[in-house]
């Protein structure tokens, strides 16, 4: 599967979808689902929870492992998926529908310095070498 073009990425592995209000939506990528295998647990950051760029906020845990899940930028977390609770393996059948959480940018400016598909996937590439 190919990093939609419409997000942002993060080395850290970390999608990112500018809504129209403003607010970013995050969820971790394919790559990252495939790495870690089948989710058994999604423990999302509260709403209201004021994050920096690259804080811990999200643990993802499948069988194999536990991974951190990264603030893209700085801001204000305003919504947990709650799905997750129950259904965790929605992030392995779809990694960029299954979102995470969702923020509200302290500047949105910073979501602009964020990696494209193709810078993205270089660092995906440079990985698996």
């Amino acid at each position: 599967m190919s990093n939609p073009s419409n997000l942002k990425y993060t080395a850290s592995h970390e999608w990112v979808k500018t809504e129209a209000d403003g607010s970013i939506t995050i969820g971790i990528t394919q790559h990252a689902q495939e790495l870690l295998g089948d989710m058994v647990f999604v423990e999302a950051p509260a709403a209201g929870r004021k994050l920096k760029a690259k804080e811990e906020c999200a643990v993802v845990e499948s069988v194999k492992a536990a991974a951190d899940v990264y603030a893209p930028v700085s801001g204000e977390v305003i919504a947990a998926n709650s799905d997750l609770d129950s259904a965790p393996e929605n992030i392995n059948s779809d990694p960029y529908g299954a979102w995470i959480f969702k923020m509200k940018p302290d500047n949105a400016a910073d979501i602009a310095a964020l990696l494209d598909a193709a810078a993205y996937q270089a660092v995906v590439d440079s990985e698996s070498h």
